[in-house]
């Protein structure tokens, strides 16, 4: 799938358009993430993958091993960053970050916070919470992300691969996927036929960018309780690097702290 033409209601007319969907995959890192996308879209949201609380019997201390996608999805719940970093003494969402980007080696040792690793790993060993996923699409979000093409109309989703050049751009149905019958994408990019909002994911990153008007984008994280904020206007991937930190507008004020 190259290309395809799809039709937009407007002005009581059906206009006809073209989408090239393999311009759509993750942003480059050097530039502003609000810029993507040659700057179509009003704005940018950062879902934060949520930290996995399981059973005792799922824990670090009884298992000693990541519990599987079907575990997770029968017994996990989400845990807050904003609880773990209050928790850990991280105290903002950027050294949390920061925290779990060394704590898989993604980030050179210059950048890395070892004190925050330490405390992090603390943490998860002490408690039956789990690290969120990286580089996927979180399985404790997919519903959630599912939950936004139903808002917009949506039966179907286009889902763009990481590589364009080796996995082919595929119509997938929202319902197939909400039962299962078809599985869940790892990472890439899912949006509608028209191109009107898009949520991405990159590979060792712990969020999931969700791109659309800003009056949808929350709608959908009030409804679904998604945790995270809206990019600043500069703001690029590697943004636990900023010493704002998040210090950005929220749309979920009571289970976020108000920005300093």
């Amino acid at each position: 799938m190259q290309a395809a033409a799809v039709t937009l209601p407007g002005d009581g007319a059906l206009l006809s358009c073209r989408v090239r969907y393999e311009q759509f995959t993750y942003p480059a890192y050097d530039v502003p993430l609000f810029e993507a996308f040659g700057c179509r879209f009003e704005s940018t949201f950062v879902i934060l993958h949520p930290f996995v609380r399981v059973p005792q019997s799922l824990a670090w201390k009884t298992v000693q091993s990541y519990p599987d996608d079907r575990q997770i999805l029968a017994e996990g719940r989400k845990c807050t960053w904003t609880d773990v970093y209050r928790q850990t003494g991280l105290n903002s969402c950027a050294k949390l970050n920061q925290a779990l980007l060394a704590s898989i080696g993604s980030i050179s040792e210059d950048l890395a916070d070892n004190e925050g690793r330490k405390l992090l790993r603390q943490y998860l060993e002490s408690e039956p919470v789990w690290m969120p996923s990286e580089g996927r699409f979180e399985p404790l979000l997919q519903m959630d992300l599912l939950a936004a093409f139903e808002t917009a109309g949506c039966g179907k989703l286009i889902f763009i691969p990481e590589f364009g050049d080796i996995d082919a751009v595929k119509e997938l149905g929202v319902q197939q996927l909400k039962n299962r019958t078809e599985p869940f994408p790892a990472r890439g990019t899912l949006m509608p036929a028209d191109a009107s909002f898009l949520f991405t994911v990159d590979w060792d990153s712990f969020f999931t960018l969700f791109y659309a008007p800003r009056d949808f984008v929350t709608e959908v994280a009030r409804r679904r309780n998604l945790e995270g904020f809206f990019a600043y206007p500069k703001m690029e991937h590697f943004w636990f690097n900023y010493s704002m930190g998040c210090a950005t507008v929220t749309i979920s004020p009571e289970h976020w702290p108000p920005a300093l």
